[in-house]
């Protein structure tokens, strides 16, 4: 008996806003379904070439008063990336919150427009410690 992974689902909010946080990460559209009758569209997005490890964004056209919710039974998402002081500085300088800074060089949290926690971790050995990273304070949490 095999298993294989196929998907993380998450409810948005705002379809497009969503995306283009995804997009911050590096994800690619890799699927799209719109589905009149039940009125919802699934958004699939995924790293180039890893379709295999896909989010799958439900977006309910007629709202879902439910989001954003703090709910944390969720757990996070979780991306490995080449430079996670960078990737911090590129999402910082778009406007998103580093929840938990990468002070170890080594891992962060952000959350998505949805509330969604994302987890960072840097592939390899952790970088060297580096300002502002190292002395930067947890805002909220993951």
């Amino acid at each position: 008996m095999s298993i294989e992974y196929l998907h993380t689902m998450v409810r948005v909010k705002d379809l497009e806003k969503s995306k283009a946080f995804y997009e911050l990460l590096g994800l690619e559209e890799s699927r799209r379904m719109d589905n009149d009758k039940g009125r919802f569209t699934l958004l699939f997005m995924s790293p180039p070439g890893q379709e295999n490890a896909a989010v799958e964004m439900t977006h309910n056209w007629d709202g879902d008063e439910g989001l954003p919710s703090d709910s944390r039974h969720f757990g996070h998402l979780a991306y490995r990336v080449d430079d996670i002081y960078a990737m911090c500085q590129k999402l910082m300088d778009a406007g998103v919150t580093i929840n938990r800074p990468p002070r170890d060089g080594h891992m962060a949290f952000v959350r998505s427009p949805d509330n969604i926690s994302i987890e960072l971790l840097q592939r390899g050995d952790p970088l060297e410690p580096k300002e502002p990273w190292a002395s930067m304070e947890n805002t909220g949490h993951w």
